[in-house]
């Protein structure tokens, strides 16, 4: 692990880690990509009309043009997801009522994701010397998981009603876990939501760079790692 970042000039012991969720502790692609074929299948028997219509694809493009629509729909994908599923009702003449049943599928199958293998170990380890927390603008259910046990706290753009890379979303997170935001860092792989991000709320920024990714070169961690162990190490020299 490669510390990509000038040193702070007062050494502040940091008491808080905070990490985002998808593609930070398992990759949330694929989990999609299955989750929304599984919504397609039970639409196709419970509400056909929607899918003799659209395809997968076009329900996808339906969400594009629905999302400048709402100012909620830039932090609450799942807001997003039932209002494209309730227009595409209204615009089939199917029952709207049966849309809350097909998020509810959506959500199981949003949350069987598989966390990398280095997650559960590193978690164990961090959680012994540092209060544990995590911001995330996806709605992944930590609980549905089984993570929940590593984390003080867990707060999702959805529910609190702003999102990355807000300042707001970082510090309500410090607050839970009683830190000021400069003895916490964030942990997470999008370069603009969540080092940048966390960096403009005062927190350091550690860059989960799972997939080989390169940074532009305007943002600079605090570090880079592939995984938790690497964290874990870093840590222990900071």
């Amino acid at each position: 692990m490669k510390s990509q970042a000038t040193p702070h000039s007062t050494h502040t012991p940091i008491k808080a880690v905070l990490f985002d969720l998808d593609d930070t502790l398992w990759h949330l692609a694929p989990t999609l990509v299955k989750a929304e074929a599984i919504l397609y299948d039970w639409l196709n028997i419970h509400i056909p009309g929607v899918t003799q219509r659209f395809s997968n694809e076009e329900l996808r493009e339906l969400r594009m043009e629905l999302l400048p629509t709402d100012p909620q729909y830039q932090f609450n994908v799942w807001a997003l997801r039932h209002a494209a599923l309730t227009r595409a009702c209204h615009l089939t003449s199917e029952n709207k009522d049966l849309v809350d049943q097909a998020m509810a599928v959506f959500s199981v199958a949003r949350n069987a994701v598989t966390p990398f293998d280095d997650v559960v170990p590193g978690l164990s380890s961090l959680r012994e010397r540092f209060a544990i927390g995590s911001v995330s603008n996806g709605f992944a259910d930590l609980e549905t998981i089984g993570l929940s046990q590593y984390f003080q706290t867990s707060i999702a753009a959805h529910q609190f009603g702003s999102a990355k890379p807000g300042a707001e979303i970082f510090h309500a997170a410090c607050e839970a876990l009683s830190v000021a935001p400069h003895e916490a860092i964030y942990v997470g792989d999008d370069p603009t939501l969540d080092i940048q991000g966390a960096q403009n709320a005062g927190l350091q920024a550690v860059w989960m760079n799972r997939l080989g990714r390169t940074l532009p070169e305007h943002i600079v961690p605090d570090a880079s790692c592939t995984n938790l162990y690497e964290l874990d190490a870093w840590l222990k020299r900071a």
